[in-house]
């Protein structure tokens, strides 16, 4: 029996593309906030616009948005225990500036593990549930803040960011690093108070996430998701 070529023994073993894009029934979405659409109509919220999308794939689609304005990661574990009754099999949890914002000592350490605590619930919960989350901008220009005020969060907030990125990479998780996005530059994505998402912003924040939902998830998402 001959040796099996080298080239074909690791084509074996590499990571399958899936064929088909990957169907969704329920879409839930934690975090504080930003998910939750502060300031926003209904039907502005990026979540709310991602569900839209997804709906036109499937029209069937049962959606929550359990966050909460002002939630702590702490409180975000609390809605993922929630999230697990649902059976979603696309989660969404961007949480963590609320550590720092409600805090003149942010404890990131303790983001971490409640992080890693959220994220592990859900996997170990929801058999092949897709999960995404997203960084935090480290600093806002069109919100008044002390110069000792903004060093310290843009410091905690990039603290949080670091421990976002190594816990969702290390769990396969994909991660929108939102970081050096260019729309944080621009007034038209604020609210008034400079630190939420204006309508506009919420509709620029569907497309990025829909295009990690496309590339790295493998789910197909409909007009809602097109670029603005």
């Amino acid at each position: 029996m001959s040796p099996e070529d080298p080239f074909a023994l690791m084509a074996r073993h590499l990571p399958k593309r899936a064929s088909a894009a990957r169907a969704v029934s329920c879409f839930v979405a934690l975090g504080d906030s930003f998910t939750a659409g502060k300031g926003c109509a209904p039907g502005e919220s990026w979540a709310d616009r991602v569900a839209a999308s997804l709906r036109e794939r499937a029209p069937k689609l049962t959606y929550r948005n359990l966050a909460e304005d002002g939630a702590t990661s702490d409180a975000v574990l609390g809605q993922a225990s929630a999230a697990l009754q649902l059976e979603p099999d696309l989660v969404t949890v961007i949480c963590g500036a609320n550590d720092v914002l409600r805090s003149v000592r942010p404890d990131v350490e303790c983001y971490a593990r409640t992080f890693e605590h959220i994220l592990d619930r859900l996997q170990e919960g929801l058999s092949g549930v897709a999960i995404l989350t997203a960084t935090s901008p480290e600093s806002w220009r069109f919100m008044e803040l002390g110069p000792r005020t903004r060093a310290r969060v843009t410091d905690g907030i990039g603290r949080v960011n670091e421990a976002t990125r190594a816990i969702s990479a290390r769990r396969g998780i994909p991660c929108l690093d939102v970081v050096d996005h260019p729309g944080l530059a621009e007034r038209a994505n604020f609210s008034p108070d400079g630190l939420h998402p204006s309508a506009v912003g919420h509709e620029r924040a569907a497309w990025e996430l829909a295009r990690v939902l496309r590339g790295q998830v493998g789910i197909e998402i409909g007009s809602e998701g097109s670029q603005p």
